[in-house]
């Protein structure tokens, strides 16, 4: 019985994550061009979606939210950096650019949250905020705010 608990956790985990993954870039440079050409600002979530439990807090109660998805489609270009324990899911493209960009950002820690201004210019980082999806909005916004100052 409890073998069966852990497979009906494990794909409502994995299901959530799908969720969250619609309007996230993986590729990096197209990400860039995206949102230079929309001057909007890039977020980048560096995570371990399969084993971060802050990652997946983040994912399931921001990230996959209506508000947050809103916001993000019509002010940001979001992209997935993940780092999952089961890379078979991955091209080795991805898993080389998700090392090489972790290595360029100093990630040391999942989530980990980076704001790119639409020139590729990191201008804050940031990671998991209680709240929920208006209070991570409204904390995106003002790192925004600080940079366009």
């Amino acid at each position: 019985m409890k073998k069966w608990f852990g497979v009906l956790g494990a794909v409502v985990l994995l299901g959530s994550t799908v969720l969250a993954g619609e309007g996230w870039e993986t590729d990096f440079s197209k990400a860039s061009a995206k949102a230079k050409a929309e001057n909007k600002y890039m977020l980048l979530d560096f995570s371990g979606s399969d084993w971060c439990g802050w990652c997946i807090k983040l994912d399931n109660e921001v990230f996959s939210k209506g508000e947050f998805k809103q916001y993000a489609k019509e002010n940001l270009v979001l992209v997935m950096l993940d780092f999952p324990r089961n890379k078979s899911k991955q091209g080795a493209e991805v898993i080389k650019q998700n090392d090489e960009l972790a290595k360029k950002f100093g990630i040391r820690g999942f989530p980990t949250v980076i704001i790119l201004n639409p020139a590729g210019k990191p201008v804050a980082q940031t990671g998991y905020q209680d709240g929920g999806p208006v209070k991570y909005v409204e904390h995106i916004k003002g790192l925004i705010a600080k940079d366009k100052k």
